[in-house]
């Protein structure tokens, strides 16, 4: 097996690289003080087709590999503001990519040229305020009407919520059946009566990509509205965030990779007792761990996203990655900030933002323990 990036991907990787330092980079103190993300960079990444990586260029995208995307999402994420990787997954992600798996032809050409455009925003609404990690629990129901379903129930924590054109909603059809066979995934439309947005949620992080209360009251959507089959919708979730968590794993080595660049700089330039701090065994070795786990999440993700271009059917290693990457960038985060000391721990530098913006990765899109119970779920299989 060669993980070596092809020359195509090379070439994208090097021109991303260059972008992110010349035009994101310089925008986040920007990006912190205001909390929105300026409109000329949006403009850019639009006119770059970063709204559009996933989808297949039949349909106005990119078209580019399971690596492409992840290693667009890596380079995104060493140095730039993470609201850029976090506004661009919808669209290349979990908010478009049921569409793209399970979609009619009429559903992939109605939306995906406009989301791959930029035109359009994408967001995934399957929590709710008692259905997280279980998913499987959600409340929010779709009763079928004629040539409709009419769709009640609360979502909330869902990113771009306030920003979205286009939801890919999970909801109840049987109750008793819930998914083996019960839930099904709608599309649904910003506008839609009966559809509105509630509370817009305050976090820990940065918040410069919003996480948002959905409502649903008696909304009304076509049948033409549905994704895959009636019953089908969980099956549809899950093979979606099976692409998600290898984005995370992507974002996570980008982030890694960035603040051990940081903290290596630092420890050659902060002299204290006559000496950089670089020379002390106790930073070395911070420096150390870091590296060699950023390498053990080189291989893993790369091992893994060749193996899904092949066809193979890779959850247990999907979540895997996202267990492992998502705690280990933690932990990188953790040591950063020790070895910059008080400068890491003051808001005019990035690794403050870094440390409190990294840590929901170990929750969204699969907590590290409901990983960790997909695994054993997959290793106990006859």
């Amino acid at each position: 097996m060669n993980f070596e990036l092809s020359e195509e991907l090379k070439i994208l990787r090097e021109t991303t690289r260059k972008f992110v330092q010349k035009e994101l980079v310089p925008l986040t103190h920007e990006i912190d003080e205001t909390g929105r993300i300026p409109d000329k960079a949006l403009a850019r990444m639009k006119e770059l087709g970063y709204f559009g990586i996933t989808v297949p260029e039949e349909y106005g995208g990119m078209g580019l590999s399971v690596m492409g995307h992840l290693v667009i999402q890596e380079e995104l994420a060493r140095g730039a503001h993470g609201c850029f990787n976090a506004m661009i997954s919808g669209n290349n992600g979990i908010g478009a990519l049921g569409i793209l798996f399970d979609g009619t032809e009429e559903q992939k050409k109605k939306y995906l040229p406009a989301l791959a455009r930029g035109e359009k925003v994408a967001a995934f609404a399957l929590t709710e305020p008692g259905a997280g990690s279980d998913a499987a629990a959600i409340e929010t129901t779709a009763v079928r009407d004629g040539d409709n379903f009419v769709i009640n129930g609360i979502k909330h924590f869902i990113t771009r919520g306030d920003i979205a054109d286009v939801f890919t909603v999970l909801a109840l059809t049987d109750r008793n059946l819930r998914s083996k066979g019960g839930i099904t995934a709608f599309i649904v439309e910003k506008g839609t009566p009966g559809f509105s947005l509630g509370c817009i949620h305050k976090s820990m992080g940065s918040d410069v990509v919003k996480q948002c209360e959905l409502i649903f009251e008696d909304c009304v959507v076509p049948v033409s509205n549905v994704i895959g089959e009636v019953g089908q919708g969980f099956k549809t979730a899950m093979r979606v965030l099976d692409e998600g968590r290898l984005s995370y794993g992507a974002r996570s080595l980008g982030t890694a990779e960035y603040l051990l660049e940081l903290s290596i700089n630092h420890s050659r330039q902060r002299v204290q007792f006559g000496k950089p701090i670089g020379k002390n065994q106790a930073i070395q070795w911070m420096l150390v761990d870091m590296a060699t786990e950023i390498h053990a999440l080189r291989s893993m993700l790369y091992q893994t996203a060749w193996k899904k271009e092949q066809g193979a059917k890779v959850t247990k290693e999907c979540s895997m990655v996202k267990l492992f990457a998502t705690e280990m960038v933690g932990r990188v985060a953790d040591r950063a900030l020790q070895i910059h000391g008080g400068s890491g721990y003051m808001s005019e530098f990035p690794i403050e933002r870094i440390y409190r913006d990294v840590r929901v990765w170990r929750i969204v899109e699969g907590t590290s323990e409901i990983q960790r119970v997909i695994i054993a779920r997959e290793l106990l299989k006859d």
